[in-house]
């Protein structure tokens, strides 16, 4: 049979018969040579929908061979010993406490790994010192965005384009729009050749200069245009740090945790906002020409940005990629609580960039950025970073971020009550992100997703409706903010922290850099559409229909979302390649053919009994070294040792198996080779 052709994601579609003849040989656990090694998942036309770990099958000898060149290769004989150990572990996860023999874990090293699954919280504290700095860089993004907001109401009418007329709405929409036209034009795509030459820490320490200076000069500003300059400085700033941050938290943390420790960038976001709308509230109390102090404020979150950023280890996945295994291996040895652990992530990482450059390999910047659109997997890693990213403009939360101060006063507020009903929309924000951080790991983004967005089409639609309480009753106001309240509820634990975390993640490490760059633009773009536009629409349309037109957004963004976005949750960076392998027409074929049908009779006729067949099978632990085959005796002990019964006793082997997928199928198995060998 003929290799299969690579023609998009539309073409009959077909595996190599020799790969499907191997994959079915290995997950059998039939005979494997020693010397020979198990096929790879095509990673541009995984129509099987494998999760394969490439280190499976691998005979023990030949991989620890594998692990001790390596360990040449790469001047890391000082660790030969840990890494050899953490090789073993990442080849079967589920049994690093079977290990015998001169690499065989210590007590402290098997605890080290089962707390890693029944204490995700404990993570050394140059981890916690990482996502402290992340936080602080996201809460100067979201500062950013209030500033503006609240000097809306007066830095028009202080240049003289404060009236109701088509070229000053426009103007105003320009200014507010400044930063995000920044960045989706210079700012995210800069972020590629700095990652390259400075590295994540030297990419945000510069995109933390661009965040403070442009901000305290806006503070100075006598016109429009000189403000709008600062203002597009400070995209510059913002798009880099937005496009760097998500994917250094992302390749720094743990596969069980990277969801809740990656949104911290929307929850900070959130808690960035709340800062701005409470500054504001304080600064129109306080000064006059409050507008330049609304403006400039921002700049104190980025004082400790610059501070922070270089006390923090480097990505080990840069290291990786720039072949300064040294330096990887001590990066990870400050972020993780063992050395087996940095081993294992050091080892598994690298054999999975090999399988990744065999697919995709290396080029230039234009070349990697034409081939976002070209190399079918990381074809639908930028079509899931597009719909989650423009979903993130189309569910409407900007038009309150931006613009809710405008937004309460054409509802019948007060200045004074806009700016104190803006604050409390931005504490909403901030406190319903926390319940992300629990829900992120578990329930998955997509599911998040796929609830929150119709809450948040209901939720806006009402809060239009509501102004057409009359004003004199005084209740439009109270409704209006409860409804926009309730809207930021829904929105703050799904769309809020999902986007960036989920575009960090879904591209191979080779196109990170370019490819979240690509997201980021995508998001700041539809912001900057949206801040211009925002003004003349709230004019035409008013409150209501602006709200109405948003709500009609949010479905759109619904049934995108769920036609295109494969769940990533409790997934390896590296093993997202295999996600992302599979075709978009055998996903979007799934989800309307199995998914949609599951949860009509589910949710709709009440069928308690009604069952998902799940679309990816993982291929991660039917693992078995048949170089151990000739000591059947010694192999009998130990299946009768390791029955299915205290497999499943064992509280973190068996979270770890929810944890990876793996069905009970795999039990059965044991079950069957335990019986063979009794008998």
């Amino acid at each position: 049979m003929p290799p299969p052709r690579d023609t998009g994601d539309d073409e009959e579609l077909s595996i190599v018969g020799h790969d499907l003849q191997s994959l079915s040989t290995i997950e059998a656990g039939g005979p494997l040579s020693p010397h020979s090694r198990p096929s790879n998942v095509n990673l541009n036309a995984n129509v099987e929908a494998k999760i394969k770990n490439p280190l499976i099958g691998i005979p023990r000898r030949t991989l620890l061979s594998d692990v001790d060149e390596f360990c040449r290769d790469k001047g890391l004989e000082t660790y030969r010993d840990i890494i050899r150990k953490g090789a073993l572990v990442a080849q079967d996860p589920s049994g690093y406490e079977d290990i015998t023999g001169p690499d065989a874990l210590n007590q402290d090293e098997i605890q080290a790994l089962r707390d890693e699954i029944l204490h995700k919280w404990r993570i050394p504290r140059a981890l916690y010192l990482t996502i402290i700095t992340c936080s602080v860089g996201a809460a100067v993004q979201g500062w950013d965005q209030t500033g503006s907001n609240g000097a809306n109401l007066e830095f028009p009418t202080a240049f003289g384009i404060g009236s109701d007329s088509t070229f000053d709405n426009t103007i105003v929409g320009l200014v507010n729009a400044a930063p995000y036209i920044g960045t989706a034009l210079l700012g995210s795509w800069l972020s590629d050749p700095l990652n390259t030459y400075l590295g994540r820490r030297g990419t945000i320490f510069v995109s933390a200069h661009f965040c403070l200076w442009p901000v305290i000069a806006s503070a100075f500003c006598n016109s429009w245009v000189s403000l709008l300059g600062c203002r597009l400085l400070l995209g510059v700033g913002m798009g880099t740090k937005a496009a760097t941050v998500p994917i250094y938290a992302a390749e720094s943390t743990p596969a069980p945790i990277r969801g809740a420790l990656v949104m911290s960038w929307q929850l900070w976001v959130s808690f960035g906002i709340f800062l701005g709308t409470l500054a504001n509230l304080i600064c129109v109390k306080s000064f006059d020409e409050a507008w330049r102090y609304q403006l400039g404020s921002a700049f104190l979150p980025a004082v400790p940005l610059v501070g922070l950023i270089y006390l923090c280890p480097e990505s080990p996945r840069w290291y990786i990629k720039k072949n300064r295994y040294l330096d990887a291996l001590n990066s990870l040895f400050r972020i993780r609580n063992n050395p087996v652990q940095a081993g294992r992530d050091l080892y598994y990482i690298h054999v999975q960039l090999q399988v990744e450059r065999d697919f995709i390999g290396e080029g230039d910047y234009l070349r990697r950025f034409i081939e976002l659109f070209t190399i079918p997997r990381i074809r639908r890693a930028t079509l899931a970073s597009w719909v989650v990213m423009s979903a993130q403009q189309m569910c409407g939360i900007n038009i309150i971020a931006f613009y809710s101060t405008n937004i309460f006063t054409e509802a019948g507020s007060g200045q004074f009550e806009a700016y104190l009903s803006t604050m409390g929309f931005g504490l909403i924000n901030f406190v319903f992100a926390f319940p992300a951080i629990w829900t992120i790991d578990t329930f998955g983004r997509r599911s998040l997703l796929l609830f929150t967005f119709p809450q948040m089409a209901w939720t806006l639609l009402a809060a239009g409706l509501c102004t057409l309480i009359p004003h004199s009753t005084g209740l439009n106001t109270i409704f209006v903010a409860f409804f926009v309240y309730l809207f930021a509820a829904f929105y703050s634990p799904g769309e809020g922290p999902v986007p960036y975390p989920y575009s960090a993640e879904v591209f191979p490490l080779s196109h990170r850099e370019v490819g979240m760059a690509w997201a980021v633009a995508t998001c700041l773009f539809w912001a900057a559409v949206l801040s211009i536009t925002f003004p003349m629409m709230l004019a035409r349309l008013g409150v209501i229909g602006s709200f109405g037109l948003y709500a009609g957004l949010n479905v759109l963004a619904l049934i995108l979302i769920f036609l295109f976005l494969p769940e990533t949750k409790q997934r390896t960076l590296e093993e997202l390649d295999y996600i992302f392998a599979v075709p978009v027409r055998v996903f979007v074929r799934y989800q309307v053919t199995k998914t949609l049908p599951f949860w009509f009779r589910r949710w709709v006729l009440q069928r308690k009994d009604a069952k998902l067949e799940p679309l990816y099978h993982l291929d991660f632990t039917h693992h078995r070294d048949d170089e151990e085959d000739d000591n059947d005796g010694e192999r009998e002990v130990e299946y009768r040792r390791h029955t299915p019964e205290m497999f499943e006793a064992d509280k973190a082997k068996r979270e770890l198996k929810d944890e990876l997928g793996i069905t009970s199928a795999t039990t059965t198995t044991a079950t069957h080779r335990a019986n063979s060998h009794s008998t």
